[in-house]
């Protein structure tokens, strides 16, 4: 694996833990697709550094858990958006 990708996938790590970001945040705060994130995440750092994967991991179980929480929290937002410009 090359060095930059090693470090990338350390970057990525450590900013979904310190930041407890989802895969479409972290993709764009790095500039890079979501599946590339998570592949960094689940495959390449566990040769690299399995605890901070782990950790990692953890973070992103958490928001997966969440995410049916926050999409209905957006749709509500849009339909109460929408209603605004209608009256």
């Amino acid at each position: 694996m090359k060095d930059y990708i090693e470090e990338r996938a350390v970057d990525i790590a450590n900013y979904i833990i310190d930041n407890n970001a989802t895969v479409r945040q972290t993709a764009k705060a790095f500039g890079i697709s979501k599946s590339t994130v998570h592949k960094d995440v689940t495959e390449r750092l566990m040769q690299i550094n399995s605890a901070l994967a782990k950790e990692a991991r953890k973070v992103l179980d958490v928001n997966k858990q969440e995410r049916h929480i926050r999409g209905g929290l957006a749709t509500k937002e849009k339909y109460r958006h929408m209603q605004g410009e209608q009256d």
